[in-house]
C-alpha cells in the first residue's frame, strides 16, 4: 500500500467520500452523512494534507487534516483537526487507518501545530478503540456537532518522539 497526498477534491477522494457519508448514514440512520463544510481549500498544504492509500491504482483508505486556531466553535490556537478518516471494507485491518493517522500527525506538527483534534460519534467504536490506542483522550466538545449528545471529541498533544 502506497499514501499518496491528494487533493480533496480529487475523483477518488470524492468517491471514498462519498462512501464514508454513507457508513456515517447507515450507522447513525440520519440520512445526512457528517454536514461539517469542507472545502479542498482546507487540505492545502501548509495548512493541512489530504492522503489517500492505494493498493496499486485502487484506493483503500483516506484521512487529512485541517488547520484550526481558538474560534468560536471551540477550537484552540495550534489545533489539526483529523477529517474524513475511512477505510473501505476490503481494507480493514491492515492497519491503514493507523498509517494515515501517524503521517498526518508528523506532517501536522512539521506545520508548527501543537494538537491534533477529531470528532467521532458513539457508534463508531472502532474509530475510538484506533484513537484510544494512539494516545488520543477525550477533551472538551467542539465543531460542528459540539452540542450533539453522540458526539465523542478527542484530542493529543503533537510532540517530536
Amino acid at each position: 500500500m502506497q499514501l499518496r497526498v491528494t487533493a480533496f477534491d480529487h475523483p477518488d477522494a470524492i468517491t471514498l467520500n462519498d462512501e464514508v457519508q454513507l457508513e456515517y448514514i447507515r450507522r447513525y440512520g440520519d440520512g445526512e452523512g457528517d454536514a461539517t463544510p469542507l472545502d479542498a481549500t482546507m487540505f492545502l498544504p501548509p495548512r493541512g494534507l489530504y492522503l489517500i492509500a492505494y493498493d496499486g491504482e485502487r484506493p483503500c483508505a483516506t484521512g487529512g487534516w485541517r488547520t484550526q486556531d481558538e474560534n468560536p466553535m471551540g477550537y484552540a490556537d495550534g489545533d489539526a483537526e483529523l477529517k474524513r478518516m475511512y477505510v473501505i471494507p476490503a481494507a480493514r485491518g491492515l492497519g491503514l487507518a493507523r498509517r494515515i493517522l501517524a503521517a498526518l500527525e508528523e506532517d501536522a506538527l512539521a506545520a508548527g501545530r501543537t494538537r491534533m483534534v477529531l470528532e467521532t460519534g458513539d457508534m463508531q467504536p472502532e474509530a475510538i478503540a484506533l484513537y484510544s490506542s494512539a494516545g488520543y483522550e477525550p477533551c472538551a466538545k467542539f465543531g460542528h456537532y459540539r452540542f450533539e449528545d453522540s458526539s465523542r471529541c478527542m484530542a493529543k498533544p503533537l510532540t517530536r518522539p
